[in-house]
């Protein structure tokens, strides 16, 4: 039984097609100018998009204590913001990055919310013409959501799983993979991107390698995975990170879950310091580089920077729909058979072994800065921002500075004129114990 939770007459947007198409190109624009000598050949932000994604805080609320997180000590106090000032800040992030921005519908977690609200939030995003994605621990969640949710207009779920966490019974990243295979049953066949964050710190940086290849022999359901490193952003206890843990030192880590050196940073999104990416193809255990020139990826996105998609279809559909546009232009298909043929050819016997099964999977390293610690060039460039009450701002900015932003009094427009609303609460929630434990 379809369960969708359609938007109100009040809550919709309407825009006509020539004006959305003028707000993406100037919004596009923007962020080519803002990031600078950072506008490389092969750089994202500015040429197919206008920002890697906007996080929408719909709770401050969690029901785990993490040693390491963003949070503020203040947050499991604060109310949860009244749906118009979602609304509200849903239309600020398409005002200012246009329709197919990636959202994170994210918190705290956002599961803490009454289900009801989170799906007509849910909703409220597709209808923008948003890519909506949630962003959760997955403690409350179950098929039913998922598949409510994808109703809804879901595009992606990220469950964060880690040590972290500290969730009870467990002690390495190996046994949490028995929640991760359960996350991952749950949303089994559903049209979703499924992504597995984790943070990465010394007590589990060693583990990174089989965690890697746990993703990579779970890629028919997992499409990416984030590797986040460490940082003394909130509350928690572990603070700064060692030395030993940085984007080079996770990248060598990943490749060694791969199976082979992985063609990092050929697409590069936002300032280098802070991401690196790469896009993989899984093979009978295996993960291998999908494009690794800078130039060829270059190109590719200058000119197919007028193609989009959504991640609700599956990968063949999408590599389809851009075979046919090649075919327009014969060179591509010249040049791609000219780079892809010998690639697939160096793992035909991976590709005989795995009876030509194949899985695509995307690997990322997010560094957060310190909130002592902030460059200010790196905030200018940044690719992840959250849309505060003034607008959208750095996810490490916002982070050093959380109090200010969420425990600040916000007018509401109301029926009967503007109603303030206080996000501060006397009382604390009850912590919801995590089910997944094994008996």
């Amino acid at each position: 039984m379809r369960k969708l939770i359609g938007s109100t007459v009040t809550e919709r947007s309407s825009h006509s097609g020539a004006a959305e198409l003028y707000a993406v190109k100037d919004a596009i624009a923007r962020t080519k100018e803002r990031m600078g000598k950072f506008f490389t050949k092969n750089q994202i932000l500015g040429r197919k998009g206008s920002i890697g994604c906007v996080s929408l805080e719909i709770s401050q609320r969690c029901n785990l204590d993490c040693s390491l997180c963003y949070l503020s000590p203040s947050s499991n106090r604060v109310t949860d913001l009244p749906l118009k000032e979602v609304f509200r800040r849903l239309d600020e992030i398409r005002k200012h990055f246009g329709v197919g921005t990636n959202v994170q519908i994210s918190g705290g977690d956002p599961t803490m919310r009454d289900r009801r609200e989170m799906m007509r939030i849910v909703r409220y995003a597709r209808d923008l013409g948003l890519h909506p994605a949630l962003f959760t621990n997955g403690i409350l969640c179950d098929r039913e959501m998922m598949e409510e949710l994808v109703e809804n207009g879901l595009s992606d779920v990220a469950f964060h799983v880690d040590l972290t966490q500290e969730r009870k019974g467990f002690d390495t990243e190996k046994e949490l993979n028995h929640i991760r295979k359960r996350y991952i049953e749950m949303v089994r066949g559903l049209p979703l991107m499924v992504i597995f964050n984790t943070t990465v710190h010394e007590e589990n940086f060693l583990e990174v390698p089989d965690l890697v290849r746990f993703f990579t022999e779970n890629a028919d359901v997992v499409g990416f995975a984030s590797f986040q490193l460490q940082a003394d952003t909130g509350r928690g206890v572990l603070g700064k990170r060692e030395a030993l843990i940085s984007l080079e030192s996770v990248k060598r880590q990943i490749n060694e879950g791969a199976g082979n050196p992985l063609g990092w940073d050929g697409i590069l999104v936002g300032h280098p310091k802070c991401h690196s990416y790469v896009p993989t193809l899984a093979v009978n255990g295996k993960a291998f580089s999908l494009i690794d020139d800078p130039d060829l990826a270059g190109d590719f996105l200058n000119d197919f920077q007028h193609m989009t998609h959504d991640r609700r279809e599956t990968p063949v559909t999408i590599a389809f729909r851009y075979l046919a546009e090649a075919m327009k232009q014969p060179s591509w298909l010249v040049r791609g058979l000219k780079y892809y043929l010998p690639r697939l050819w160096k793992i035909r016997k991976e590709i005989v072994a795995s009876r030509g099964r194949a899985h695509k999977i995307s690997f990322f390293v997010q560094n957060f800065m310190d909130a002592e610690q902030l460059d200010p060039e790196r905030i200018a460039a940044c690719s992840f921002m959250v849309m505060t009450p003034d607008g959208p701002l750095s996810m490490c900015a916002h982070n050093a500075k959380r109090d200010d932003y969420i425990l600040r009094p916000i007018a509401v427009p109301g029926e009967q004129g503007t109603v303030m609303f206080y996000p501060l609460k006397d009382e604390q929630p009850v912590r919801v114990e995590d089910p997944g434990v094994p008996a």
